[in-house]
């Protein structure tokens, strides 16, 4: 398929619901970020390590690096989203596009949402630095980040290898 059709297919009940989701959480964070603004110390954590531990302080301004990071990165996988008729593929045939479009699709949407939702982690938790309420992201924030992460991508990798 050199030239691949552009298909109509509907979002998935979960890709709603995810999406949902993941825009509720950023106004929550957007909003919490504005009520404990005053609050803030002029440094707050801007940096961690491997093992989830400040190594760089920075300007309270560097919190509202997150929330545009997501926004923006949220836009553009929302965009290929909706294209995924430019994504790349294993085994597309003409008997199973349908389900790689939307296997391809919802991948994007998992990816999308996830980072979001660790990005509001991060911002979040380095407020809570910030206050003297926690020291650190974690030290299992980083696996659990990453299996996460990879997991989600090995999900829906092995479901389209699957479906030849």
């Amino acid at each position: 398929m050199n030239k691949r059709p552009k298909l109509n297919i509907p979002k998935t009940r979960f890709e709603k619901l995810f999406d949902l989701v993941a825009t509720l959480v950023f106004l929550a964070w957007i909003g919490y970020l504005l009520i404990v603004w005053g609050q803030l110390p002029d440094e707050v954590p801007a940096h961690y390590d491997s093992a989830g531990v400040v190594d760089r302080w920075g300007s309270k301004w560097e919190l509202l690096l997150l929330p545009i990071i997501s926004c923006l990165l949220t836009v553009f996988l929302a965009f290929l989203e909706k294209h995924p008729e430019w994504h790349n593929y294993l085994n597309l045939t003409e008997t199973n596009i349908e389900f790689q479009f939307k296997n391809s699709r919802m991948l994007l949407n998992v990816i999308k949402n996830e980072a979001l939702l660790f990005f509001a982690y991060i911002s979040f938790q380095s407020i809570q630095v910030a206050l003297g309420k926690a020291s650190s992201l974690g030290f299992a924030f980083l696996p659990i980040y990453l299996g996460i992460l990879f997991g989600s991508m090995a999900f829906f990798i092995v479901r389209s290898v699957k479906n030849k």
